[in-house]
């Protein structure tokens, strides 16, 4: 496959950037047996690159988008490679292939939660939602038995994602105390939010649907520790996986502040060590700060 003629940089940068292309995908795998990532030249009245899959687990329209990168070619190669540092799949840089990389909506949700939308979407909002697509989800027609390929494609690029994030914490995660033990005053870092409906509480009130809402809470502590904390819902919502107003809604970045908790559980995904804990009481700075 011939090297694309690269807008914007002269000829001895375009050759110095395909050297160090090359140089990061010698010893990985072929793209026959694992597929290969595309960085997509800009199309048409498009300002930026992208990033693409090929799955030869796909027999037709094999080329499935992922995102956009930057309208730089250095900083879009720099963010592909840093992501995907760890895969065995090699990184190429191709031309848009309008062809060959238009959507024909194989991969829109057509149920459930996420309906109407697309499974790139998901990889980046609810990567489990999309695991169990790909391994649970059991197709009725023809149709769907693709959706179910793209979708384990898809799966496939998120373990590549996390191998990073394994290598990256492997070794500075670790627990956090003994089941059934009790932490006080912990300042914990929000990573990730999901929200999940607690299928014991809604109910029907008249005709309106009441949806409790869970929480649930990935933070770490100052030296890394991950911890995932269930924070429940006092108040209904009348939309699934929605929290009602009167709820305090968690963003990633914000500090938690933990009077009291206990270590309900303690396990390992992906080589990353993970501390449950329940029967957390929080606190507020101040509480914190006055401490002597």
């Amino acid at each position: 496959m011939a090297n694309p003629e690269l807008p914007g940089i002269s000829e001895s940068e375009q050759a110095l950037l395909y050297a160090k292309l090359n140089e990061y995908n010698r010893g990985r795998t072929s793209f026959k047996e694992a597929g290969v990532y595309f960085v997509v030249l800009p199309p048409p009245e498009k300002p930026n690159y992208s990033l693409w899959l090929y799955s030869p687990l796909l027999e037709k329209q094999s080329i499935i988008y992922i995102h956009d990168l930057s309208p730089d070619i250095n900083e879009s190669l720099r963010m592909a490679s840093t992501m995907l540092y760890y895969s065995k799949r090699c990184l190429i840089l191709v031309e848009y292939n309008e062809k060959r990389m238009q959507s024909n909506g194989d991969d829109l949700i057509s149920f459930g939660k996420y309906r109407g939308h697309f499974l790139h979407e998901i990889l980046k909002i609810d990567p489990p939602y999309l695991s169990w697509i790909a391994y649970k989800f059991t197709p009725r027609i023809p149709k769907q038995e693709r959706f179910v390929k793209i979708a384990k494609a898809y799966h496939s690029v998120h373990l590549d994602l996390m191998l990073r994030r394994v290598k990256e914490t492997r070794r500075e995660s670790r627990y956090l105390g003994e089941p059934r033990e009790t932490l006080t005053e912990l300042s914990l870092k929000v990573i990730q939010v999901h929200l999940e409906d607690d299928p014991y509480k809604t109910r029907i009130n008249g005709n309106i649907p009441q949806f409790y809402v869970k929480q649930i809470l990935t933070l770490n502590d100052a030296s890394g520790n991950l911890v995932i904390v269930t924070l429940p819902s006092k108040n209904p919502s009348s939309v699934s996986c929605t929290l009602s107003g009167l709820e305090h809604e968690y963003k990633p970045g914000q500090i938690v502040y933990v009077a009291s908790a206990r270590v309900s559980r303690r396990y390992e995904s992906y080589g990353i060590k993970y501390t449950r804990l329940s029967h957390v009481k929080l606190a507020n700075f101040n509480a914190f700060s006055n401490r002597p």
